[in-house]
């Protein structure tokens, strides 16, 4: 018997799925989904691609890229079995770290209760089970001298802006004002053999840091590249504490796009990594509905107003405004000759 389950438009089927149009069409370009066309053109999605979008997103979820994802779909289920190890362990991170802010907090209490610790004492300390950061400085140029306060610091940090927005200029304002933090360029891509050889020599253990990072992304579906290597020599090197990257996605294809902010993102979750800043423009590094607890999106207007974080949540301040800045890697591609003429003109 034939189905008469109705075949609902992408906006329908996102909404039922709780991902944005954008990724529907992000999964159809990477050859995970194929919807049918109705009569007149239009993508519809049936039973059975709802469910194949309902694995998808409960992969991506799971923390696995798009790549990762292609190969469970195709049956590899030790892609599957691998990752949801590293989730597991993750996991277990997070939930020992729960359990150690639950036990300070208790003893606080209990330490309030019998006076032996003032209000402000306890305050203190409660401020100590997070990642804190006390920092305020005047906004440079473009902005209007407006004072900029950050008090947390997520292990992953998005910055967004549109192009002339002021991105870098905070970027760079923001490794000053951290302590140990170190601003990357886009020059980390001069003479990186060279310099990535010395980096080896002055550092023991960073090439197999290197290499181990390499690996993880490689597996996740990446690329290896002169770009990526000159990326995680500095990322993995010992020294700052705090790494501030210009455009994380530079010179990498998508699909090591994907795998890199997958790998960085279970390094997150371990508890261990440092916190890293960077810019992008890009729905492979920041796919929105993928954004996870150790996360911060950091968005610049484009008429200048103060920087804030956005919350990724449709109808949450800046959302929609956040989302037009982001492309796809292969839309970023075409058009970045068109900026540099733009901004070389």
């Amino acid at each position: 018997m034939k189905s008469t389950a109705p075949f609902l438009s992408p906006s329908d089927a996102a909404r039922r799925l709780g991902v944005s149009t954008k990724a529907l069409r992000i999964y159809e370009e990477r050859g995970l989904l194929r919807p049918p066309r109705s009569a007149i053109g239009w993508r519809c999605y049936g039973p059975d691609e709802m469910n194949r979008c309902r694995d998808i997103v409960k992969l991506r979820a799971s923390g696995l890229s798009l790549g990762q994802i292609a190969k469970v779909l195709d049956g590899d289920t030790a892609v599957l079995a691998e990752a949801l190890a590293d989730h597991e362990t993750a996991l277990g991170v997070q939930i020992g770290k729960l359990g150690e802010a639950m036990g300070r907090v208790h003893n606080l209490r209990d330490e309030l209760r019998r006076d032996a610790l003032s209000a402000a004492a306890a305050l203190s300390h409660m401020r100590e089970t997070r990642e804190t950061i006390d920092i305020s400085f005047a906004l440079p140029w473009p902005w209007g001298g407006e004072q900029f306060e950050l008090h947390e610091l997520q292990k992953l940090t998005h910055i967004v802006g549109s192009l002339g927005s002021g991105k870098t200029r905070l970027a760079k304002r923001l490794a000053e004002a951290i302590p140990g933090a170190a601003f990357i360029g886009l020059d980390r891509f001069a003479g990186s053999a060279t310099s990535i050889s010395a980096r080896f020599a002055a550092d023991p253990g960073l090439e197999e840091r290197v290499q181990n990072a390499l690996a993880a992304i490689e597996d996740a579906g990446g690329a290896n590249s002169d770009a990526l290597l000159a990326l995680l020599t500095i990322v993995e090197a010992t020294g700052p504490t705090v790494h501030v990257i210009d455009m994380l996605e530079q010179g990498l294809d998508a699909a090591t796009q994907e795998a890199l902010i997958c790998v960085l993102r279970r390094r997150a979750a371990s508890g261990t990594a440092r916190p890293l800043i960077f810019l992008t423009r890009s729905t492979a590094i920041l796919d929105l509905d993928c954004v996870g607890a150790n996360e911060a999106i950091l968005y610049c207007p484009a008429n200048h107003s103060p920087p804030f974080f956005v919350t990724p949540s449709r109808g949450a301040k800046g959302f929609e405004a956040l989302a037009m800045c982001l492309a796809s890697p292969d839309v970023r591609a075409r058009t970045a000759g068109v900026v540099a003429m733009k901004t070389s003109g």
